[in-house]
């Protein structure tokens, strides 16, 4: 099976492991619903890092940048159900349930859902789909599958209304913290501007006047002094920073390096390093 499988396409996967695995980078598009089947979820985002194991659910709030680190239970596996509630399946469940959300969430963009004997129940039909790679599970069955999580999330919790069926566009938000926060992430520079609420050219004309750099040389630069510091004051190995930093391969990563600082990573402090 591969992992992450497809158990309704787009919507609902399940991701099996039997090794410990950190992504670089994600991104939410959409509002997201994760139940740890088994194992321990980790993800980390400028503002938070949250990790659960297995029993606990968590939803994620739409256009995040973050890290995800997936980790097997001892002598077990890591098993999770990620279910992505689609903007368009959202709003028809808004229309046929009469919801309007009246304000603007100011909550966590990431939740601990509080478990209960609904939602336990709700999740547990779903793994026997999951581990069939989803073989039984129609289109139709699916949708159902989605609405009625949807429905339970706000039984146990009514305060979501305005987190779910919240459609505004990220606004235009402060471009200097936002930056500074979120370097590190491997995405586009047009992932970059739609999250701080920029068309790619308003992002690139904003972004020459706050740092007086185009966007990708900054980034790169804004990349290598962190490494720079991590290596010579946290006595950080290069190979151990260089894809949380957002390089592609340490190849890369110490080509550059030496290009702008006249050396390679390990010379910085090789004594410590080779320990």
């Amino acid at each position: 099976m591969e992992s992450p499988a497809e158990i309704l396409p787009g919507v609902i996967f399940y991701s099996y492991l039997s090794t410990e695995r950190k992504q670089k980078a994600c991104f939410w598009n959409h509002h997201t619903l994760v139940l740890q089947v088994s194992g321990q979820f980790t993800m980390e985002t400028s503002a938070q890092t949250i990790s659960m194991g297995a029993g606990e659910m968590l939803l994620i709030g739409k256009n995040q940048l973050g890290m995800l680190t997936k980790t097997p239970g001892a002598g077990g596996s890591y098993e999770t159900i990620v279910i992505s509630l689609q903007e368009d399946l959202m709003r028809k469940i808004a229309l046929e349930e009469k919801l309007e959300s009246a304000k603007k969430y100011m909550g966590l963009p990431n939740l601990l859902i509080p478990s209960n004997e609904f939602l336990q129940g709700y999740f547990q039909s779903i793994v026997p789909y999951a581990r069939s790679s989803g073989a039984t599970m129609t289109d139709e069955m699916g949708i159902l599958k989605v609405k009625e999580g949807v429905k339970l999330l706000l039984l146990a919790l009514p305060a979501l209304e305005s987190f779910l069926f919240d459609y505004s566009e990220p606004h235009k938000i402060d471009l200097r913290k936002f930056m500074l926060n979120n370097f590190h992430f491997n995405v586009p520079v047009e992932k970059f501007a739609q999250l701080t609420g920029r068309s790619l050219a308003g992002f690139k004309r904003d972004f020459q006047k706050t740092f007086h750099l185009p966007p990708r040389q900054w980034l790169l630069s804004q990349r290598l002094d962190a490494a720079k510091f991590l290596i010579e004051n946290k006595h950080q190995k290069p190979s151990a920073i260089y894809l949380d930093l957002g390089f592609e391969s340490l190849s890369h990563f110490s080509h550059s390096f030496k290009k702008k600082f006249g050396l390679v990573p390990r010379a910085l402090n090789p004594l410590r390093l080779s320990k």
